[in-house]
């Protein structure tokens, strides 16, 4: 539902405030894991039945997001939203955090001055925006990558897919957690993450692929490949396919962001065709709030 409203708001408003619906599923079943029980750190605000907003706080243990109606953007409702998940977030953190941190696309002036109202400072490019226009499908070249199968994966990857999210981005998924956590919650098609599966049968890369049919619009996240088979051009292999997958669904435009330091990542995304197409910025604020607070509590 969330995933249909947000493609609604881009429909209408475009892409400047807002981030690919895929991102909705990966925050919440990736990013938050573990942390706290979801409804503390997942908000959506309605009004009269219509919903509103939707917050996510304590991404990366002291970040968050705040996604907007069209109508409410600039406004009241709006501050109201980013002060509570600013709230949340820094009531929720561990103590060694010390800042409480956001972002917003660099084309976003109405998201950023609220910030800075609220006490905000950009002090970083945060990612970098890429985007690459779809050709037919017939003409995505598809790497052979010897020894190696592409496919989409199954749930009995599950095991396999947690190792290789561990190793490309030390987390410590078990298998049992990775399907119960992600591959069959709502939002998240396990057809749409596509691996390069190992001699040995290790999953050696894998992407995800989401996909906005309303936008026609289609986007990554994450991608990654297991340290020891790294240099290799799966990453670049396992994308090729998403991109034919994308390119028959019908979207005409692809998306992926990498942090701006990342340059193996932007040379990866550059091989595929993709160039840059925007930037956003990261905002911080000191954290006031005492670490033992509830998170739960009141805003102010």
């Amino acid at each position: 539902m969330l995933q249909d409203i947000v493609a609604g708001w881009i429909a209408v408003a475009g892409r400047c405030a807002y981030d690919h619906i895929g991102e909705l599923p990966h925050r919440i079943y990736e990013n938050l894991r573990g942390r706290r029980p979801i409804g503390e750190l997942v908000q959506v605000w309605e009004e009269r039945g219509a919903v509103m907003g939707v917050t996510i706080n304590l991404r990366f243990g002291c970040a968050f997001d705040v996604f907007t109606a069209p109508a409410l953007r600039g406004t009241a409702a709006e501050e109201a939203m980013l002060r509570h998940a600013a709230y949340v977030t820094e009531h929720a953190a561990d103590e060694d955090e010390e800042f409480v941190l956001t972002d917003c696309f660099d084309c976003d002036t109405v998201r950023a001055k609220l910030l800075e109202e609220l006490g905000f400072e950009r002090f970083r490019t945060w990612d970098t925006v890429n985007e690459l226009s779809l050709p037919s499908a017939d003409a995505v070249v598809l790497p052979d990558v010897e020894g190696f199968e592409i496919r989409p994966a199954v749930f009995a990857d599950a095991k396999a897919l947690a190792v290789a999210h561990n190793g490309a981005f030390g987390d410590s998924w078990t298998g049992e957690q990775y399907r119960a956590e992600v591959m069959v919650k709502p939002g998240y098609d396990p057809t749409h993450e596509i691996v390069a599966v190992a001699p040995d049968g290790r999953i050696a890369a894998f992407c995800v692929y989401w996909t906005d049919a309303l936008n026609k619009l289609g986007h990554f996240e994450p991608v990654g490949t297991h340290p020891d088979f790294q240099r290799r051009g799966l990453g670049k292999a396992v994308m090729a396919y998403a991109v034919h997958e994308m390119a028959e669904a019908g979207m005409s435009t692809v998306t992926v962001n990498h942090n701006a330091e990342n340059s193996a990542a932007a040379a990866l995304y550059a091989s595929l065709g993709f160039t840059p197409a925007g930037s956003t910025s990261g905002y911080r604020r000191p954290r006031s709030a005492p670490a033992s607070s509830a998170a739960s509590s009141a805003a102010p």
